[in-house]
C-alpha cells in the first residue's frame, strides 16, 4: 500500500474521477470493473479504509434499486407492459399526433414505476409493429418514446437510481429525504411541454428511416404459419348465446366434433369478475351462455355450425387477443424418424387426449396433405399443432418423438404470470402509498414486497434474481465511497469555491444555471447515475455556504441527470433505439437540443417555486 500526503488527497481524488470518466467514455471498459478500480485505488492511497471503500455494498440505496429492479420484472412477467402496449395501439388509432403522444405518455408513467431501460427493451417491438401497422417511419416513434422515458426520472422517487441517490446524500447531510412525489409537478410540467413540442414541431426534425427490418422466416405468426400448412382449417372466435344450443350442454354433447368437425381450441369465460381461460377442455365440460369458443374447422362447416346452432361471431379487443395470445399457442414439429408416431394416424395415437393439443396441419415433403387426421404419419413429416403454452413446451420436450421446427411468434410475449396481474398492480399501489405517507423505510417496504411478489407467484426466485443488473449495482456501489473521498478530501469545497466565483457571490440562480450544465455534461459522456453521485453533495454544499434551502439546487441536479438527450451512449434507454431506429450522432443534437433547452427554462422558473430558495429545509 503507498499513502498520499492529505494535501494531494482532493487532487488524486480529482484525477481518479477523472480517469474514471476517460474509461467510461472509452466504452472498452465495464463499468463494474471501474468501480472496483475506484474502490482499490481509493483504498491503496490511504484515502480512506478498506471498511469505507466497500461501504457502497451496504448503502441502502443499492438495495433498494435491486428491489425495485425485481418490482419491474413482476410488471413485465404479469403482462402490465404488453397490456400498456395494447392500450396505445388501440387509444392512437385516429390520429397520428395522438398516437405519439400517447406513446409518449406510456413510455414515462410506466417508467416512473419500473426500470425505464427495461420499458424501453419491451416497448420496442411493440413500436415497431405499430409502425408497421400504421405506415409510419420507426425512426419517427423509437426516439421520442426513448425521451419520454428519461423524463420519467423527473416524475416520482423510484423512476430512477440517481434520484434515489440525490435523496439519501439530503438524508446524510441532515435534512428530510425527498417524498414520493416531491418533484412531480415541475416534472409534469417538462413531461407535458416535452411531448407538446415532440408532437408538433419536434417529430419534423426525426429522420424518416424505416426500420432495419431483419427478415427471419422461423419466427413468424401463427396466421403465416397455416399459410405454409395451407391448412383446410380456419380459427375463429364465437360467443354462446342465450338461445344457443350448446348453453349448459357439455363439450362432449354439443357435437360441434362428431357432427361438423369443429374443434373447441379453447373458452374464454368472465365471470365474478375474473377472467379464466381453459384450452383443450375435456368432453364434461359444461358450456354457458356467454362463453367464447376458439374454434377450429373448415370454414363451411364453422359457418354452418354458427348458423344453426346460434353463436355469434365476436372480434376480441386488443386486452382479450393478448390474453389468448398468452394461454393459446402454436408450434410445428418433425417427426423424428424414430418417432412412436410413424406409421400411424392422428386418429391411431389420440393426439389430442395424449397431448392435449389439436393437429391443424400436415406437410410432407414441403407439400401440405389434407385430411391430416386420417394420413399415416411417416418420418420427416411435419405437424403444425395448437394449444396451451404448457403442454407445447410438454410436446417439444419428447425429442425421442418431435423435433421442433418453429414456434408461432405470439409465444414471444407471453407473460407467464398474467393472471397474477391484480396482485401485481396491488403490489406497485402499496409500494406508492407507503412511499407517500412514510409509514415505514422505502428500502424496507420494497423488500418485503418483493418477498410478497415471489411468494405470490408472479415471478419465481430465480426470475428475481436474474432481474437484478448487478453491473449496475456495483458501478453505484463503487461511486459512492469517490463522492464521500470527494467530499473528505475537500475537492468538494475547491469546487463549491470555483462556482461561487462564477456565480459572482452567492447568487442562488446562477448557482442553479451553473450546476445544471455541469451535471447535463457529465450525465450525456458519463452515467447519470455517476453524474447525480458526483454532483449532489457539491450542490448541497453550495446551497449551505450560500445560505439557502439545498431542495431546490439538488432537484436541479435531479432533473439534469436525467436530461441525457445529446448523445446516444448517454444511457441505456436510448443506446437501445440507435439500431432498429437507425439513428445517427446529429439526430440526437438535433432533437435533444431543444428539449434540453425546455428542461432547463422549466427548472430555472418552475423548481424554485416548488421549492423555496428561502423555505423550510424540510419537506
Amino acid at each position: 500500500m503507498f499513502a498520499l500526503d492529505a494535501s494531494l488527497h482532493a487532487w488524486f481524488v480529482f484525477g481518479l474521477i477523472a480517469l474514471a470518466a476517460a474509461a467510461m467514455l472509452s466504452n472498452k471498459v465495464r463499468y463494474d470493473f471501474i468501480a472496483i478500480g475506484v474502490i482499490s485505488a481509493l483504498t491503496l492511497s490511504g484515502i480512506m479504509s478498506a471498511r469505507e471503500a466497500v461501504s457502497g455494498f451496504g448503502n441502502s440505496v443499492v438495495v433498494l434499486i435491486a428491489g425495485l429492479l425485481v418490482i419491474g420484472e413482476m410488471l413485465d412477467k404479469t403482462g402490465v407492459a404488453s397490456i400498456t402496449g395494447d392500450i396505445i395501439q388501440s387509444a392512437g388509432k385516429k390520429s397520428k399526433h395522438g398516437l405519439l403522444a400517447i406513446i409518449m405518455l406510456a413510455s414515462a408513467f410506466l417508467s416512473a414505476i419500473m426500470s425505464s431501460t427495461a420499458v424501453v427493451a419491451i416497448f420496442i417491438p411493440v413500436i415497431l409493429g405499430i409502425a408497421k401497422r400504421n405506415q409510419l417511419p420507426a425512426s419517427s416513434l423509437l426516439l421520442p418514446m426513448s425521451f419520454a422515458a428519461l423524463v420519467s426520472g423527473m416524475l416520482t422517487l423510484i423512476a430512477t437510481p440517481p434520484n434515489l441517490v440525490i435523496s439519501a446524500r439530503l438524508s446524510e447531510s441532515g435534512y428530510a429525504p425527498l417524498g414520493f412525489f416531491s418533484f412531480s409537478i415541475p416534472g409534469l410540467l417538462i413531461l407535458a411541454a416535452t411531448i407538446i413540442f415532440v408532437v408538433f414541431a419536434g417529430r419534423k426534425l426525426l429522420p424518416q428511416n424505416d426500420a432495419a427490418q431483419v427478415p427471419d422466416i422461423y419466427h413468424r405468426k401463427l396466421a403465416h404459419l397455416m399459410e405454409d400448412y395451407r391448412s383446410d382449417r380456419e380459427i375463429t372466435d364465437v360467443m354462446i348465446s342465450a338461445k344457443s344450443a350448446l348453453n349448459g350442454v357439455t363439450v362432449g354433447m354439443s357435437k360441434l366434433y362428431t357432427g361438423y368437425g369443429i374443434r373447441i381450441i379453447g373458452i374464454a369465460r368472465h365471470q365474478n369478475g375474473q377472467h379464466q381461460y381453459f384450452t383443450a377442455p375435456h368432453a364434461g365440460f359444461v358450456l354457458s351462455e356467454k362463453d367464447i369458443l376458439h374454434l377450429s374447422g373448415d370454414p363451411e362447416q364453422l359457418h354452418t355450425a354458427c348458423t344453426s346452432l346460434q353463436l355469434k361471431p365476436v372480434t376480441l379487443s386488443a386486452t382479450q387477443k393478448q390474453q389468448e395470445n398468452w394461454e393459446l399457442g402454436a408450434t410445428a414439429v418433425l417427426i423424428h424418424p424414430n418417432s412412436r408416431l410413424a406409421g400411424k394416424t392422428i386418429k391411431d395415437v389420440r393426439f389430442r387426449d395424449r397431448y392435449h393439443l389439436d393437429v391443424i396441419g400436415l406437410r410432407r415433403n414441403q407439400q401440405a396433405i389434407p385430411a391430416a387426421e386420417d394420413v399415416r404419419l411417416a418420418p420427416s413429416d411435419s405437424l403444425l399443432v395448437t394449444g396451451a403454452w404448457k403442454n407445447i413446451k410438454a410436446l417439444e420436450d419428447q425429442n425421442h418423438d418431435f423435433v421442433v421446427l418453429e414456434r408461432a411468434s405470439e409465444g414471444d410475449d407471453v407473460a407467464p404470470a398474467y393472471k397474477k396481474m391484480p396482485l401485481a398492480l396491488i403490489i406497485v399501489a402499496v409500494m406508492v402509498l407507503i412511499s407517500l405517507f412514510d409509514v415505514m423505510p422505502l428500502v424496507i417496504a420494497v423488500l418485503m414486497l418483493v418477498a410478497v411478489a415471489v411468494t405470490g407467484r408472479c415471478l419465481s426466485a430465480e426470475e428475481a434474481y436474474r432481474a437484478i443488473h448487478w453491473q449496475s449495482l456495483v458501478l453505484i456501489a463503487g461511486m459512492l465511497p469517490l463522492a464521500t473521498a470527494l467530499d473528505t478530501s475537500g475537492g468538494t469545497q475547491i469546487i463549491v469555491g470555483m462556482l461561487m466565483t462564477l456565480a459572482g457571490g452567492k447568487d442562488p440562480q446562477v448557482l442553479l444555471v451553473l450546476l445544471f450544465f455541469i451535471t447535463v455534461v457529465l450525465t450525456n459522456f458519463l452515467s447519470n447515475t455517476a453524474s447525480a453521485v458526483l454532483m449532489a453533495p457539491i450542490a448541497i454544499t453550495a446551497a449551505e455556504q450560500a445560505g439557502v434551502s439545498p431542495y431546490p439546487l439538488a432537484v436541479t441536479v435531479l432533473f439534469a441527470a436525467s436530461a441525457a438527450f445529446l448523445t446516444p451512449v448517454a444511457s441505456p434507454v436510448v443506446t437501445l433505439v440507435v439500431e432498429p431506429g437507425r439513428y445517427r450522432f446529429i439526430d440526437f443534437i438535433k432533437l435533444g437540443t431543444p428539449l434540453l433547452l425546455i428542461v432547463f427554462a422549466l427548472t430555472y422558473w418552475f423548481v424554485p417555486l416548488v421549492f423555496p430558495w428561502q423555505g423550510n429545509l424540510t419537506l
